[in-house]
């Protein structure tokens, strides 16, 4: 399984160049199911994986002039706090078993990937129903840029949470969020989206190093196969329709996450055992 699991490291680097958003979303069940790192831990390497891989793709965007710093450090600041904040002390303090219905127990763990099988779902809609177009980019290129501080405020903190939750970028909630409170076009929101996924993705990430025991020989390979998969993505969109692609691969996310919930929900005779770990 570790090949396949390598395989699909760098599949989340090449997602990630070819539409700009969605290779995040696959880290967290690449670690589970094809390396064996526990939930909770699977979260903590997202979060550097993510952030490192978005960090290197933004420095095409940045020199494309892809990227607003501006808008970048107004939606930043609140996301980081937040994330930061949640790696450090939130999921910490999150007890095991977390609740008890029936006979069903629900632990830490189960939680961890009921929460980011449901943000799947939600991320696969947004890709399926992606419809937005080029005359909406040159529409926005006539708007003068305007900030919506208290939405971008609340969108960065609520995007901060959930990223430490579930260890995901969360590029499907931050570019609307650009397009329709910063007036941005959507090739600069996709820019500027990947330089917050990695400030604050890292920025959390650092309230996890005194939390838990890191394998960074498996942490800097996989990471290191995101990356190279970033610059195969970035290459190989120059020939494929991305809106085509987007739409393909918001199917496929979509029955992952279908499938994690039930796997995790119906079909995990070890939900009890985990009880204590």
């Amino acid at each position: 399984m570790a090949i396949v699991g390598y395989f699909a490291s760098a599949l989340i680097g090449v997602s990630l160049g070819l539409i700009g958003g969605g290779g995040s979303i696959l880290t967290v069940p690449v670690l589970v199911y094809l390396f064996g790192v526990d939930p909770v831990l699977a979260t903590a390497y997202s979060l550097f994986i993510v952030g490192s891989t978005s960090l290197v793709g933004t420095l095409p965007k940045y020199r494309e002039h892809l990227v607003n710093l501006k808008t970048a450090v107004i939606f930043g600041i609140p996301s980081i706090l937040a994330v930061y904040a949640t790696r450090a002390y939130l999921v910490p303090l999150i007890p095991n078993p977390v609740f008890t219905v029936g006979t069903l127990v629900v632990t830490k763990a189960m939680l961890m990937m009921a929460l980011f099988a449901t943000l799947m779902v939600f991320a696969s809609i947004s890709m399926i129903r992606d419809k937005r177009g080029g005359s909406l980019d040159a529409a926005l290129e006539e708007v003068p840029q305007h900030f919506n501080y208290p939405m971008i405020l609340l969108e960065g903190a609520v995007v901060g949470v959930l990223t430490g939750l579930v260890g995901a970028g969360g590029g499907f909630l931050i570019i609307p969020a650009l397009v329709l409170f910063s007036k941005l076009p959507m090739k600069q929101a996709v820019g500027t989206s990947l330089l917050i996924i990695a400030a604050k993705s890292l920025f959390g990430f650092m309230g996890d190093l005194s939390q838990y025991h890191l394998d960074w020989l498996l942490l800097g390979s996989v990471t290191i196969l995101a990356i190279a998969g970033i610059f195969i993505g970035n290459r190989l969109s120059r020939n494929i329709d991305g809106n085509k692609l987007k739409k393909a691969f918001g199917w496929f996310v979509l029955a992952m996450g279908v499938y994690i919930l039930v796997k995790e929900l119906y079909l995990n005779p070890a939900a009890a055992a985990a009880v204590g770990h």
